[in-house]
Formats: structure tokens, sequence, C-alpha cells
């Protein structure tokens, strides 16, 4: 049967805001830290200053009209409601482009980047790198509904995307993702169902070469380094996500406080952002993307990626042809030799000076650069 493609604006009631500020009002704040730094998590000072903004001071309305007006739609396809913002091109020779984000980002994440691809004489670009641009939120994230039974990892992901593009009369399109965003891109690549005629990542995640560790290159060298130190200081929430994601679900589901800290963290831990999240993205840009899980109570749904794929991730290689960026704070930067065993035709590969995990919020200009110019070397 055919995917129904409905339109999906989103309008929360205004109830739910009251409960989530009197909620805000009843927190039971923890003791404080006992260092001067992040190094134990969200400072007390900084999540009550943050918290009480977003009781007072914080308006979710504006980020419902920055959603509209993108065209967000909903489609079901494999038994769940994918919603997803579909901002057309208004110039004849736009490409199609699914773009997907991770954990813990939202659709909301691209706001700045869609108008630059959508219409890039209106930024001052040209119009031969036009897009039409499809953005899903991932089952169980965002606005998309909650899966009910086990099975949906990353390739069922990719599947159904592959799906929806279809749906939407795209025969042929490009894709791109970071985070869990890239997982599900690369998928895509590696099934390689006919339609999909490049991909490009911005966290791309391969294993090193074992004929390379006798002779490592400089990138290298720091790449290792930073794994080692994720892996020993910042991982602690994957290995819960990925083991007991429904025990976590409870606090998260129960707190805003507590869903703003899980969240807020990666900012600080994976952007460029000298120690402090808001001088990599603003206060508002952080509270959106909290409010997007708090209001879908997307805690434990959103989790639950991680059960399903996080401890086997899928590593096929990508045979079409495929495009890489790295920016200098993100949480995994292979150096090209290593890429390119698994992206085996990488038309595009670039290191760049700024930004973190969070690119298109970080540095847009830079992000829409990089798929411009991986993407003016392919062909649908």
């Amino acid at each position: 049967m055919p995917a129904t493609l409905s339109p999906s604006p989103i309008a929360v009631p205004e109830s739910v805001l009251e409960d989530l500020r009197e909620r805000l009002s009843r927190t039971r704040w923890p003791d404080r830290e006992t260092v001067d730094d992040w190094s134990q998590g969200v400072p007390l000072d900084y999540a009550r200053g943050l918290a009480a903004y977003w009781q007072d001071g914080y308006d979710w309305r504006r980020a419902e009209r920055v959603l509209n007006a993108l065209q967000p739609h909903v489609a079901r396809l494999h038994g769940v409601d994918i919603h997803y913002l579909h901002a057309r091109s208004p110039h004849a020779g736009a490409r199609p482009l699914i773009i997907t984000h991770g954990w813990p980002g939202s659709v909301l994440e691209f706001e700045h980047i869609m108008g630059p691809l959508v219409d890039p004489p209106a930024h001052g670009g040209d119009e031969t790198d036009a897009f039409h641009v499809v953005c899903p939120s991932l089952p169980g994230f965002g606005f998309s509904g909650k899966p009910r039974a086990p099975g949906w990892g990353v390739e069922r992901t990719a599947t159904v995307w592959d799906a929806l593009m279809r749906t939407l009369g795209y025969t042929r399109y490009f894709a791109q993702g970071g985070d869990w965003g890239a997982l599900v891109t690369s998928v895509i690549g590696a099934q390689n169902r006919g339609a999909c005629a490049a991909i490009h990542v911005n966290m791309p995640v391969v294993q090193p070469d074992p004929a390379t560790m006798d002779a490592l290159q400089p990138e290298e060298e720091d790449a290792m380094a930073a794994f080692r130190a994720y892996q020993a200081y910042d991982s602690g929430y994957s290995k819960q996500q990925s083991t007991r994601p429904q025990t976590l679900g409870y606090a998260l589901a129960d707190s805003p406080v507590g869903q703003l800290a899980w969240v807020v963290e990666k900012f600080q831990s994976w952007t460029d952002c000298g120690g402090h999240p808001e001088n990599a993205i603003s206060r508002d840009a952080l509270l959106d993307t909290v409010m997007v899980y708090w209001l879908n109570n997307a805690g434990a749904s959103s989790a639950r990626l991680y059960w399903e794929s996080f401890e086997r991730p899928n590593l096929d290689p990508v045979d079409i042809p495929a495009g890489v960026s790295i920016f200098p704070k993100e949480i995994m930067r292979p150096s090209r030799r290593w890429v390119a065993r698994r992206y085996r035709n990488l038309v595009h590969y670039n290191r760049l000076a700024h930004g973190g995990h969070f690119a298109a919020l970080e540095q847009p200009a830079a992000f829409v650069h990089e798929l411009r110019k991986c993407f003016r070397a392919c062909r649908l």
C-alpha cells in the first residue's frame, strides 16, 4: 500500500507549556559539584540559570514558526509515522537531498542551512547549487512516531528513508548525515538500492587501518587520542542508552531539568565552544533541541537506537560516490586513508578549521559550502 503523505503542522497545546513551567518551578536540585569545571557534568549554577530562562524567558512558539515554515509532513512507513520537513526549491534544476540528524540533535539543527540550500541566489549563491531538502526525524525522535517493537536499527531506517524519497517522487537523490545520521546515510549508500546517487557525512564511522599503525600520520594520532579520551571520560551516556534505555527513560520523562542536563552536556562536550556551550550555540538553540525531546517524551524512545545499533555498528563498505567533512571538535576524526577504506569512491574529503559535532548549527556557511562542493562532483 502506498504511503500516505499528510501535512503535519506543529501546534503544542498551551497546557503542555504551562505544565513544563510548573515542573520547572518545582525542580529538586542536587548539591553542587566539587570541581570548577564541567568534568563532573553540567555545573549547578549553569543548570539553574538555563532552567530559569527556560521557565520565564524562552519562547517555544518561535521554534514552532521556524518548523512550520519548512512544510512539516508525516508519512506512515513500515507501520511508523515519520515526521519530516520538506522544503522545495523554486529553481528548476534543484536536486533532491535528504539530511538526517543524530542524538542529541533534531531537525532544528538545520534551520540556518535550509535557506542557502533551497534558494542559493537569495543567499549570495548560484542556483545550480539548489536542492529540494527533506529532513526527517529519526523513528522515536522529535515528532516522528515511536516504534512499538524492536528491529528499528540503522539498517531499517536507511531502507525507510529510501522509501520516503521514492514516495516523494525523487527517483534519484543525494543523502547527508552526521552522528546517527551519518550511520543511516552510510547504510543508504551501502545498500545501494539504485536511487541514492551519492552521500556526504560529517562524522564518518570507520575503523583504523591496522596496516598504518607503525606509521601514523599526525591527524591519525590526534584521532586516536581524541577517541581514547571520549571512551574514558565522555561515553557513559552511550553505555546507559545502549544497555538500559528504558530505565533512563523514567528520569527523562519526569524531569525537564534532567532532560535538559542530559542533552546540554553533549553540546558542551562536542562543540567547538572553548568550554562553554553558548560560545558555539545560542541559548535559544540549546533549549529548542531540549524541547523537541521534552515535548515528545522522547528520552527513552530516542535512546533505543543505541540499544539497537550502537554495540554492533554497520560498517559495510560504500561504493557509490561519497564525501566526508571533518570538523576539528568532532568525536571521530579519521584520516583520508582510513576513510577511503570504507568509502571506496571518495570524491570529497576536507578537514575544516572550526566547528564540531553539530556542524550545521555551529558553522552553517562552512557546512553548506562542503555539501555544495561534494555534490558538484556528483551527478544524479
